[in-house]
């Protein structure tokens, strides 16, 4: 609750401050703000927006920056959002088509980095589950079995099993024209409630072999499913002062960009939400992210989200700029993967 002069305040030193880099001090304010305030207004000022929370003074100096609770206000009352330039809009349209669509997940998250200088994340749409074409066991030692799954697009899996007793040859032949019998044409999930419905009637002595099987199954449907990411520009944030200044914490980032699975995690949060979403510092959950900003949006095809874009970056970021080129980019992608 800010009273037209404190707004117009604020939203001046978060501008200034991602501008230059520096903290903020009341001569800047009076020169950027259009105001006409004493100094000493600008200070009192100042020092309310303090006790808010909303900026913070560095030991360093007198002037002030915005806290992360100073971004997220900006970013949902005080931002101005700017119309993306025809020079980047005309690069994205370019780039993103709907002929390319083997390409367009690649070049989408290489446009975000190179545009915005940050990196660029795209999580791309969970691979539909192939159907079996062929299953073998390859006997590797008295122990050791090697099941062979062929797709029908031509992918071969192969998953060592590890079993109890020493199975012969006929036998293995066996289980496999028994699996080709019943699960040709399935996908992964069929397979196993298949599976699990047949386990209740085999010979005892496959039971273990076919158990094997399904939990190889499973492991293969997990890899088959799981989200896969492309991301572009990691080495852009080595040159953003505001991060390489804490090598310890950068490490951390790119730990958590190369496991990818809790990145994952808060981009899918934005599948839930219409348009553009903001993560800033610590609303992530995320302890790597604490001074970095996650701007993400979903895309769809057919009308259905299937995944998310994003950038990642420090807090001290032109938000006005980053959002609508996320925006962009979103729909375009989702326009190029939904054309016939």
């Amino acid at each position: 609750m800010l009273d037209v002069r404190a707004r117009t305040l604020m939203k001046t030193l978060v501008e200034r401050y991602i501008a230059e880099g520096q903290p903020i001090g009341s001569r800047t304010l009076s020169r950027y703000s259009g105001l006409e305030l004493s100094p000493a207004t600008i200070r009192n000022v100042m020092s309310d927006l303090e006790e808010m929370g909303l900026i913070a003074s560095p030991h360093t100096s007198a002037g002030r920056i915005p806290t992360a609770l100073g971004y997220r206000m900006f970013v949902d009352t005080l931002l101005t959002v700017q119309p993306l330039a025809q020079r980047d809009l005309s690069e994205l349209q370019g780039a993103i088509q709907p002929n390319q669509p083997g390409r367009v997940i690649s070049q989408a998250s290489q446009l975000l980095s190179s545009l915005t200088h940050f990196a660029g994340v795209v999580v791309a749409p969970r691979r539909q589950q192939p159907s079996i074409r062929q299953i073998e066991f390859l006997k590797l030692s008295d122990t050791r079995i090697l099941l062979i799954i062929v797709t029908a697009n031509g992918e071969v899996q192969n998953r060592i099993l590890f079993t109890q007793r020493n199975y012969g040859p006929e036998e293995l032949v066996e289980a496999a024209n028994y699996l080709n019998q019943n699960c040709i044409g399935l996908d992964f999930e069929q397979i196993r409630n298949r599976l699990r419905e047949e386990l209740q009637v085999l010979r005892s002595d496959m039971t273990e072999l076919m158990t094997a099987a399904l939990d190889a199954s499973t492991e293969v449907a997990a890899d088959n499913s799981a989200p896969q990411y492309v991301i572009s520009g990691e080495r852009n944030l080595l040159d953003v002062e505001d991060l390489s200044s804490n090598m310890a914490r950068l490490r951390q980032l790119f730990d958590l960009l190369e496991q990818k699975t809790s990145l994952f995690q808060l981009l899918e949060l934005s599948n839930r939400a219409e348009g553009v979403q903001v993560f800033i510092g610590g609303e992530s959950g995320l302890a790597p992210l604490d001074e970095c900003s996650v701007v993400a949006a979903p895309y769809e095809v057919e009308g259905q989200v299937v995944g998310t874009i994003g950038v990642i970056g420090p807090t001290r970021m032109a938000y006005e700029r980053v959002i609508p080129i996320v925006d962009i980019t979103a729909k375009l992608l989702s326009s190029a993967l939904s054309a016939p």
